[in-house]
């Protein structure tokens, strides 16, 4: 098991490394008959790509352009696997020749060792945040669909360095810098980071994703619930280090009283569960936010041992990121994406009485 495959009914596997010739995927379990181009996967690539992400992203430039190599005609999937392929085109790998027996603090270069016993130093190889790209071009896929059912994602930032935003206009947040649902923090966000990179350090955030028109009752009660999976893919990005649903870690500060939601009819009058009860979800908004580590790549001196034991300090040069926002958001809104597209068809599989405004079984290939 390589670890490399993503979903049950709707899969994603990846593959390819940050120095190598390119990226790429295969999405199989698509229904037929989604409208796809490649402009899809692109507008997603688009945002999340090195070199266009203001003072806080790196120098790399890359285009990131896309190409879909099957299972789409004249702008349909059809039904069979689809390929996709991105080329690498600004690799500098120089730029990592002095540690190839180094392990650089934060990073998955001992574990690698250790579980490998090779690791490509290459700018991290697969445990590269590059590695995202095939996320992203995958999520796009499932964007599409969860179109074709009503179903829309959208992320943002809540929180850069410590500084929250307030959510003021989430629907404007992708024409932003960072993401922000908040015009009047930009500002203070955009010095922050001046103030972080002149002292050669990098920062963390905090990002919320909202999947609306969602259904009740998607999602399996025991180990597959609905929150379950979120947790599962959002944690599976590199730099998130905690997950929550609804009032998350806040639910423990409440009462019973105050965490549940009264319900007025069908509905709810509050949505504190994040849209999910019992791992099924209930027709409000999902929504999941995720906790994102400072980029672990810092032009601090830091302690570390190379592979032969020996002691060394460390001050790591070449292109990083100052934080993995903006660019880490449009990747987490792509893995909500992929896991609601696998509930959708897993919930079409297996019911005889398909959700309200969910497909039917035969309407398409499974």
């Amino acid at each position: 098991m390589s670890g490399s495959t993503f979903g049950r009914v709707f899969r994603l596997t990846t593959f390819g490394e940050s120095h190598g010739p390119g990226l790429g995927g295969v999405v199989d379990g698509c229904p037929s008959g989604v409208e796809l181009g490649e402009e899809d996967i692109q507008r997603e690539l688009d945002m999340r790509r090195p070199g266009q992400g203001g003072i806080a992203t790196t120098a790399r430039s890359e285009a990131d352009r896309v190409r879909i190599l099957s299972g789409v005609f004249e702008g349909r999937t059809t039904g069979t696997p689809i390929g996709f392929y991105v080329e690498n085109t600004d690799q500098r790998s120089r730029d990592y020749g002095d540690i190839m027996d180094v392990w650089r603090p934060g990073h998955a270069d001992y574990t690698f060792d250790r579980k490998f016993g090779i690791r490509d130093y290459r700018g991290g190889g697969r445990s590269s945040g590059r590695e995202t790209v095939s996320r992203v071009a995958g999520g796009a896929i499932a964007r599409q669909f969860l179109a074709s059912q009503g179903i829309t994602v959208r992320a943002y930032t809540v929180e850069l360095g410590g500084i929250p935003a307030d959510v003021t206009d989430p629907e404007g947040a992708s024409g932003r810098p960072f993401f922000s649902p908040d015009p009047d923090v930009v500002a203070g966000w955009e010095s922050l980071v001046r103030d972080v990179k002149a002292d050669g350090d990098t920062l963390g955030g905090i990002v919320q994703v909202e999947a609306l028109g969602v259904p009740a009752g998607l999602g399996e009660p025991v180990f597959d619930k609905l929150d379950a999976q979120l947790a599962y893919a959002l944690m599976s990005v590199g730099a998130v280090k905690g997950v929550e649903i609804g009032s998350g870690f806040g639910a423990a500060r409440m009462r019973g009283s105050e965490q549940n939601d009264p319900m007025r009819g069908n509905t709810f009058a509050s949505n504190r569960s994040g849209g999910i009860l019992g791992g099924i979800s209930n027709g409000m908004p999902v929504i999941a936010r995720a906790a994102i580590k400072p980029i672990p790549s810092i032009a601090k001196a830091q302690t570390t041992t190379t592979r032969h034991g020996e002691e060394r300090t460390l001050r790591i040069g070449g292109r990083h990121d100052i934080c993995a926002i903006p660019r880490v958001v449009p990747v987490l809104a792509s893995m909500v994406c992929l896991v609601l597209a696998d509930m959708v068809l897993l919930q079409s599989r297996q019911s005889l009485s398909p959700l309200s405004g969910l497909m039917e079984l035969d309407e398409f290939d499974l």
